[in-house]
C-alpha cells in the first residue's frame, strides 16, 4: 500500500529507463566489421547485414517507461502496461533485469532496470517506490545529528560543573 501524499511529496515524473543510445556507436561499428565480408560475395552473404539492424532496433525498442499509473513495459515484440496495484514487489537478481512479483503470481521481468535505476522509479512512482539511496542518506543524516547532539550535550554537561577550586 503506497503512503498517503502530502504537500511536501514531489509530483511524480514519468521516467523513460531505456539502453544508451551510444551503444548504436558498437552496432555501427559491427556493420562496417561485417561489410567486407559482405562484399566478396554479396549474394549468401547479404543476411549478414541484418544482425546490426537488429540489434539497433531492440536497443531503440527495448525500455521500462515509469509512470504514476504504472509501468509500460516495451520488449523486442510485445508491449505490456502494469498498474501500481498489479504489482506486489521487485526482486534484482545478481544478473539480468529486475522482476516485478504480480499479484496474480506472475514475475515479470521489467526492461533494462537494474538496482542503480531505483532512484528513477522511486521519483516517478509517487511514493510506491522506497529509494533505498536516499534511506540510507537520511539515516546517516540522522545518526550524524544524534551523534552531535550527545556530543554538545556532553559538552555542555561538563561546562556546567562546578570547579572543585572555585569554592
Amino acid at each position: 500500500m503506497p503512503p498517503n501524499s502530502s504537500s511536501h511529496t514531489a509530483e511524480p515524473i514519468e521516467q523513460s529507463i531505456h539502453i544508451s543510445k551510444l551503444g548504436l556507436l558498437a552496432v555501427g561499428l559491427l556493420a562496417i566489421c561485417l561489410s567486407p565480408v559482405v562484399l566478396t560475395k554479396p549474394v549468401p552473404l547479404v543476411i549478414l547485414l541484418l544482425i546490426p539492424v537488429a540489434v539497433a532496433w531492440w536497443m531503440l525498442r527495448v525500455r521500462t517507461t515509469v509512470t504514476a499509473e504504472g509501468l509500460r513495459l516495451r520488449r523486442m515484440f510485445s508491449t505490456e502496461n502494469i498498474e501500481w496495484s498489479q504489482i506486489k514487489g521487485f526482486r534484482f537478481p545478481k544478473r539480468g533485469w529486475a522482476r516485478a512479483d504480480l499479484t496474480d503470481g506472475r514475475e515479470v521481468s521489467l526492461p533494462v532496470v537494474t538496482f542503480g535505476r531505483l532512484p528513477q522509479i522511486a521519483a516517478a512512482s509517487g511514493g510506491r517506490v522506497t529509494d533505498p539511496y536516499a534511506a540510507a542518506d537520511r539515516a546517516a543524516r540522522e545518526k550524524a545529528a544524534a551523534e552531535r547532539a550527545a556530543a554538545e550535550n556532553d559538552e555542555t554537561e561538563s561546562g556546567t560543573e562546578s570547579d572543585p577550586g572555585t569554592k
